[in-house]
């Protein structure tokens, strides 16, 4: 098994955005081969910063 794990800084103001975009990515995400799991966690101590978590398998 695979574990991605991936800081995504994104520009104050578009956190919102940023999250309704990756919800609609999410299908695609899913489709790939070998695919899991994945999740999308905002932090909470730093404005704009993301935690990205895919599970996957070769």
């Amino acid at each position: 098994m695979i574990l991605e794990a991936a800081i995504l800084n994104i520009k104050p103001g578009l956190e919102d955005d940023f999250e309704s975009a990756f919800k609609k990515a999410s299908s695609i995400i899913s489709s790939m081969n070998g695919y899991l799991s994945h999740e999308l966690h905002r932090c909470i101590e730093s404005q704009g910063k993301f935690c990205y978590l895919s599970n996957g398998k070769v």
